[in-house]
């Protein structure tokens, strides 16, 4: 399993911004995507700061996604008016 992380810092109204974002606009769209296995989004309200992981079932999976992983990003940067987040990709090591 592979693992694109997204980390965000802002303000507290992005914060719930990028909450109704990904349950409106991401979640929808991502579970129909191939090899989707589920999207978790932490927020720390203290720092302001906010981390999507996404789950793939394969790495073809994930890179299959990116396209569509960037469109996203960027409809959030614009509907948030927040800076461009940090991303990352991990392979999943240990899972339950």
């Amino acid at each position: 399993m592979f693992a694109r992380v997204t980390i965000t810092e802002g303000s507290p109204a992005e914060i719930d911004t990028a909450i109704r974002f990904m349950r409106e606009t991401v979640l929808p769209q991502a579970r129909n995507m191939r090899g989707f296995k589920g999207v978790y989004l932490l927020v720390d309200r203290k720092t302001d700061k906010g981390m999507g992981i996404a789950l793939w079932e394969t790495e073809a999976d994930l890179n299959a996604s990116t396209e569509a992983a960037n469109r996203l990003r960027a409809q959030y940067v614009q509907a948030a008016t927040a800076q461009p987040p940090k991303v990352e990709v991990y392979e999943v090591a240990v899972q339950p």
